[in-house]
């Protein structure tokens, strides 16, 4: 069924790129979000920067783990020395494994991003309930790191020959 190509190891690297490149595009937006609060308030209120990055920073969480699957699996389909002999059907597995942490890393750093942006409005506002706004935020990131587990267990659990 490979012909002249074998399509298994493409399928295999477009699911890589799909975790890293959509978690990390939710994750800049995520973060750019936050950032805008941020800088609204700083410029109000430099001493609250300490107070905003933390926040800001939380939406960047959903990028570094579609770029942990993705070095998985490049790791897996041996991209990185000498590539493993990869069907079209395990290609497929990969790419399908890998879109868990893809669209949940994409759309939970954007809703996180937004989340964290009230939060900054909350500090702008009472200062003292920043654990309240960071937990705000943070229960976001339970749904990016259940999708992350889900994609590293498919990843991990398909076997080339």
């Amino acid at each position: 069924m490979e012909g002249l190509f074998n399509f298994g190891p493409i399928l295999a690297v477009c699911g890589a790129a799909l975790a890293v490149g959509l978690a990390g595009v939710g994750s800049a937006i995520g973060v750019g979000l936050a950032g805008e609060a941020a800088a609204g308030v700083v410029s109000e209120n430099p001493e609250r920067f300490g107070q905003t990055l933390l926040l800001q920073a939380l939406p960047g969480t959903q990028g570094i783990y579609g770029l942990l699957i993705g070095f998985i699996v490049m790791l897996k389909i041996g991209i990185l020395g000498t590539l493993a002999t990869i069907t079209p059907t395990q290609g497929f597995m990969i790419l399908f494994a890998c879109l868990p942490i893809g669209i949940v890393g994409l759309l939970s750093a954007i809703a996180q991003g937004k989340a964290a942006a009230a939060g900054i409005a909350l500090i702008a506002k009472r200062p003292e309930e920043q654990g309240k706004a960071v937990t705000f935020a943070v229960l976001v990131e339970t749904y990016a790191v259940l999708s992350l587990l889900a994609s590293f267990l498919l990843v991990n659990g398909i076997q080339l020959g």
